[in-house]
C-alpha cells in the first residue's frame, strides 16, 4: 500500500503520521494499514448512514404505509410465479412506457446483486448522475427495494406511487387471466418512479431468473451477470448452465455484458447469447478485475483493474473477497455505461471512483450490528453464499470462538447452507423467523444434529431466544472480547435480528 498517494496535501501527510505514531502500542504494520484506510476514509467523506428505514413516526403515514402493504400481500408472493412477462408489459402499456425514459443497468446472477447495485449506484452518483435503483428483497421496510440518489423512497412518496398506478393495475388485473403480482406491481411502482423523479439512469435487479423476470421489460445498455450458483433449482434448472440460459434473457442486442467470475459451463451459456444478439462482453479475470486487496480495519484496500486502466488505494468498506470481486464488477459496469474500453481509452476520475467506494453501505452484508459481544448479521441463504460468508468472517473477525444463529427458508438447500458454516461454528443457534416461509426449527435442527453433532446444536424457536442464546454463549468462559455471532440464513432472519438489536 503507497502510504503517501499523489493526490494527498502535506497536511494529509502530517495526519496519516499522527495516526501511525498513536498506535506505537500496537504491532507497526497493522497501525500503518489502520492508519491508511483511515486516511482514506477521510478523504472520501463518512459511509452512508443505515439505509433500512425505520417505521414512519407519523402515525397516520404508517398507518397509510401499511394499507398499502396489506393490499400488495392480497396478490402472489415472490415465491409463486407464472413465467411470463404479458401482465407487467400490458402495466407498462397503460402507463405509458415510463421504463424507456431513461437508459438501465441490469443485473441478474445468484448472489452478489443487491451489494453490486449499491456499488454501482454510488459510483454514478459520483460522477453527478441522479439514479434510480431497485432491488429486492428487503431487509426491513418495503420501501428499500426502490431508491432515488442513493436513498430509500419516502413512505409518503411510496403510497403516492402505489396510489397513482393502482387504477392502472386494476384495469391490468381485470384484462389477465392472474391478477398481477406482489413482485409485478412493485416493478412497476418502480418505473413509475424512475421516470417521474425523473433519474438519468436505473439500476435494476431481478427478482429470480432473467427472461421472465419482471423486470425485464428494460432494455439494458449493460447487463450485468454476478456469480451464478444453484438456488431456485425448482424454477431455474439444475445446472449452473440451465441456470445461466434463464438468467441470459437480460442480454439484450447490443448491449455490453459485464460477466463475472463463473462456472465455465454458465460462462458458455453466457458468451453464447452475447453472440446471438451482438453484445459486446467483458469478462472478470480478462478484461477487469481485482488486482489486489488487502484487510484495512472497517473494510479491504483495493487496487482494481477496469476496462479502462488500473484504480488503486480504494478503500471498500464491507468485508470478503467475495465484495472486492463486486467492486470490480461495479466498476466495469460504470466503465462501460460511460463507454470506456468501447468509445474511449481512459479511466474515470480516481478520485471520484475512490469517494464513491469509500460510501457504500451494504446492509445485512457481513453488518455489524453490535459490540461487546460483536454480532454480525449476514443474508446468506444457499452454500455458495455461505461459503462466501465464512471466507469473509474468517479472513475479517479474529473470532475466538463463533456462535451462529441460523434461521433458513424451507425451500432453500439447508444442508449444504450449514455445511459451509460447520467449520467456522464453535455452536449453532437454530430459529426460525416470523414468515409462513421459514423453515421449522424443529425441522432446521435435525439437519443440524446431523451436520454439526447433537453437542453443538441448540433450538431456540423464537428468534429473540436465539439472540439471547446465542449472545450468551459467545460470552462464556471469560472469552467476552473474543466471542462472536453471526445471525444468517435469510434476509428475513437478518431483517428481523436487525430490529430486536436496535438498528433501524
Amino acid at each position: 500500500m503507497s502510504e503517501q498517494p499523489p493526490s494527498q496535501s502535506s497536511d494529509d501527510f502530517d495526519d496519516f503520521d499522527e495516526i501511525v505514531e498513536a498506535e506505537t502500542e500496537r504491532d507497526p504494520d497493522l497501525a500503518v494499514i489502520e492508519a491508511g484506510s483511515r486516511t482514506l476514509r477521510a478523504q472520501a467523506g463518512p459511509p452512508q448512514a443505515d439505509q433500512v428505514p425505520a417505521r414512519p413516526a407519523d402515525p397516520e403515514i404508517d398507518k397509510a404505509l401499511r394499507e398499502v402493504e396489506q393490499e400488495l400481500a392480497t396478490r402472489w408472493g415472490e415465491t409463486k410465479l407464472e413465467p411470463s412477462v404479458t401482465r407487467i408489459a400490458a402495466l407498462m402499456d397503460v402507463l405509458g412506457e415510463p421504463q424507456r425514459t431513461y437508459p438501465s443497468i441490469h443485473i441478474t446472477g445468484t448472489n452478489g446483486k443487491t451489494s453490486t447495485a449499491r456499488m454501482i449506484e454510488a459510483l454514478l452518483g459520483a460522477f453527478d448522475l441522479r439514479t434510480g435503483r431497485y432491488t429486492s428483497p428487503h431487509v426491513q421496510s418495503i420501501t428499500e427495494r426502490i431508491s432515488l440518489d442513493g436513498a430509500p423512497i419516502s413512505a409518503e412518496r411510496f403510497i403516492e406511487t402505489y396510489q397513482d398506478i393502482k387504477p392502472y393495475v386494476e384495469m391490468v388485473d381485470a384484462q389477465q387471466d392472474y391478477r398481477l403480482s406482489f413482485f409485478e406491481v412493485l416493478t412497476g411502482m418502480a418505473y413509475a418512479a424512475f421516470a417521474d423523479a425523473p433519474v438519468d439512469v436505473a439500476v435494476v435487479e431481478v427478482g429470480m431468473g432473467g427472461s421472465w423476470d419482471a423486470t425485464n421489460v428494460i432494455d439494458g445498455d449493460v447487463a450485468v451477470v454476478t456469480p451464478i450458483s444453484l438456488d431456485h433449482t425448482d424454477r431455474l434448472g439444475s445446472t449452473p448452465a440451465e441456470i445461466a440460459g434463464e438468467k441470459s434473457g437480460i442480454i439484450k442486442e447490443g448491449a455490453t455484458v459485464i460477466l463475472a467470475q463463473q462456472p465455465v459451463d454458465a460462462a458458455q451459456v453466457m458468451l453464447k447469447k452475447a453472440v446471438e444478439v451482438d453484445a459486446t462482453v467483458a469478462r472478470e479475470g480478462m478484461e477487469f478485475g481485482v488486482v489486489a486487496r488487502e484487510v484495512a480495519v472497517g473494510g479491504q484496500l483495493l487496487t482494481l483493474r477496469g476496462l479502462g486502466g488500473e484504480y488503486g488505494e480504494i478503500f471498500l468498506p464491507l468485508y470478503g473477497a467475495h465484495q472486492a470481486h463486486n467492486a470490480a464488477v461495479a466498476l466495469a459496469a460504470v466503465e462501460a455505461f460511460f463507454g470506456v474500453g468501447a468509445q474511449a481509452a481512459r479511466t474515470l476520475d480516481g478520485d471520484r471512483v475512490r469517494q464513491a467506494f469509500a460510501s457504500v453501505a451494504s446492509p445485512g452484508r457481513l453488518e455489524v450490528v453490535r459490540r461487546s459481544p460483536t454480532v454480525v448479521v449476514d443474508a446468506a441463504h444457499n452454500p455458495a453464499g455461505a461459503l462466501a460468508t465464512a471466507e469473509g468472517i474468517t479472513e475479517s473477525f479474529n473470532f475466538s470462538r463463533l456462535i451462529g444463529v441460523v434461521g433458513t427458508s424451507g425451500d432453500k438447500d439447508v444442508r449444504g447452507l450449514l455445511e459451509a458454516f460447520e467449520p467456522i461454528f464453535t455452536e449453532v443457534v437454530v430459529t426460525q423467523n416470523s414468515t409462513p416461509r421459514a423453515m421449522d426449527a424443529d425441522e432446521l435442527a435435525a439437519i443440524a444434529v446431523e451436520v454439526f453433532g447433537d453437542e453443538r446444536v441448540v433450538v431456540e424457536p423464537r428468534l429473540d431466544d436465539a439472540l439471547e442464546a446465542a449472545i450468551t454463549l459467545a460470552e462464556e468462559e471469560s472469552e467476552f472480547a473474543g466471542a462472536g455471532v453471526l445471525v444468517t440464513g435469510s434476509v428475513i432472519t437478518v431483517g428481523e435480528a436487525r430490529l430486536l438489536l436496535g438498528k433501524g
